[in-house]
């Protein structure tokens, strides 16, 4: 299947990864949903900066991951399309505790973060199914999933103790459901380090944001603080024709930082 006229949607794509993601893609011409939760505007934004780049369509649809309903809605925008290429698990959200507070976190922000995490990714899958077998149907090679993790799933740090069991819950069902859904589709997660995008200082504020952003560029053995640009190379690699050997694993890009845990 080449690249040029396939159909994806992106979830969380309104800015940062998902937006940069859903540009590599719009330069194929690709027809896109583009989601978004909150910030219609962000979404509108990057659905603009996608026809320009040459989607063929954009379609925006509000829609929470964590809802199956709203799962379901995000998939049956592509329904018209008759088949969906590519999905990409971007949408995410996170609490930010330091690991020793365990007061910090209530089960509800477990169940908040994992709803999100793991189980949005799941319900996506599961909505998109249909259209995903009939891509490999269509075309005889397998549609791709991507979901976006965090080397907090694997490393065991990250912005709260949640957040980095929901990562690394998706990170082993990743590996589950790339047995499960095999040949017809392969599923792939990608799992950066930081990423300088909105999502950190919304999360944080600027000067915190700021902080750490300096803090890791200082440290890790390539001296960089990676951009959404740079992570949407490897979610655009996975979601390709180049990566079509390649389903069940968990690819980490974190600029080194593993090396210095």
């Amino acid at each position: 299947m080449s690249e040029r006229g396939l159909c994806g949607i992106v979830t969380g794509s309104a800015s940062g990864l998902g937006a940069a993601s859903a540009g590599l893609l719009a330069k194929d011409g690709a027809r896109l949903v583009i989601n978004y939760s909150k910030s219609q505007l962000e979404a509108e934004v990057t659905a603009e900066v996608c026809r320009n780049a040459g989607a063929a369509e954009v379609v925006i649809v509000q829609g929470d991951v964590s809802r199956d309903e709203d799962c379901r809605k995000i998939v049956a925008a592509a329904a018209p399309w008759g088949k969906l290429d590519v999905l990409i698990n971007n949408a995410g959200t996170t609490k930010h505790v330091p690991h020793h507070s365990l007061e910090g976190l209530s089960a509800e922000d477990f169940q908040h973060i994992y709803s999100v995490n793991a189980i949005g990714p799941y319900q996506m899958i599961r909505a998109a199914r249909p259209l995903l077998e009939a891509s490999a149907k269509i075309f005889g090679v397998a549609a791709a999933v991507v979901n976006v993790s965090s080397v907090a799933g694997i490393s065991g740090y990250g912005s709260s103790v949640a957040y980095v069991a929901s990562k690394g819950a998706l990170n082993a069902m990743t590996l589950s459901l790339a047995k499960a859904l095999a040949p017809a589709i392969r599923v792939n997660t990608v799992c950066p380090g930081y990423i300088d995008t909105p999502w950190y200082t919304k999360g944080c504020g600027e000067a915190r944001a700021k902080q750490v952003r300096d803090a890791t560029a200082a440290k890790v053995p390539l001296k960089i603080a990676s951009s959404a640009e740079d992570i949407a190379q490897l979610v655009y690699f996975l979601a390709s024709s180049a990566s079509s050997n390649m389903t069940g694993e968990c690819v980490r890009m974190d600029a080194g930082l593993h090396l210095i845990w």
